[in-house]
């Protein structure tokens, strides 16, 4: 069996075993959001210890949940649909839902987005996923605010997909390790956001390549191979 195929197996042995994790963990969650309710008016210093315990519970639940979440979605990453789709579409989509909260964050987005893309093999769900992951990766790296461009364009016989952010940046160790599952920077983060981000482009035939510089901002550059039998007319 080659080391290809040894992590294959165990991913999905690793999938598997969460969502048998995934179904208990349900189970404690509802019970402890039950106690969180018959505690919600503590009467004397020992029911508030006890709802404060209580918080702490459903904070720690609702955590390991996001990270089983996180996993199962890196794990079936090599085995989605695919359908020809228009990248435009999907930044629009995206955007559409992300534009309330990045408004909020002070984030000015601005778009180039290229005419008469050729569609490209895709599945939409998984790659708004992961555009909404980049999305809130350039969010958090602008905690006062900025400006984020994205841009969509054809070059080298690719359709490509580029997120550019006026950010904190990051130094070279970290750029070596941002791919890598289970590495975060963020407090509580799972570490598989861009882990799984590479993931699903990879199963698209596509790349995904990062250019960042402390203070000078970072730039994800998306490429997917052009099909030629679905190129869009011109």
């Amino acid at each position: 069996m080659t080391k290809d195929e040894q992590l294959f197996e165990l991913v999905r042995l690793l999938g598997s075993l969460a969502h048998e994790i995934k179904n208990p963990l349900s189970t404690i969650g509802m019970n402890v959001d039950l106690l969180a309710e018959d505690f919600a008016e503590p009467r004397n210093p020992v029911e508030q210890r006890a709802l404060k315990k209580i918080e702490r519970l459903q904070n720690e639940c609702g955590r390991l949940d996001r990270i089983l979440s996180d996993f199962l979605a890196f794990a079936r990453a090599p085995h989605l649909e695919l359908e020809p789709r228009d990248l435009n579409t999907l930044v629009e989509e995206t955007l559409s839902l992300y534009t309330p909260q990045a408004e909020k964050a002070k984030i000015d987005v601005i778009t180039y987005l290229a005419p008469n893309l050729p569609f490209v093999e895709m599945n939409f769900e998984a790659m708004q996923s992961v555009l909404l992951n980049l999305l809130l990766n350039a969010e958090a790296a602008m905690p006062e605010g900025g400006q984020l461009v994205i841009r969509t364009s054809i070059e080298d016989q690719a359709v490509r997909l580029e997120l550019i952010d006026t950010g904190c940046g990051m130094d070279e160790q970290t750029r070596q390790k941002v791919f890598q599952p289970f590495f975060s920077t963020k407090r509580g983060g799972s570490g598989l956001g861009l882990s799984t981000a590479q993931r699903v482009v990879l199963a698209h035939g596509g790349t995904i390549k990062i250019e960042s510089e402390p203070n000078q901002g970072t730039r994800f550059a998306l490429s997917f191979p052009m099909p030629a039998l679905l190129a869009a007319s011109k």
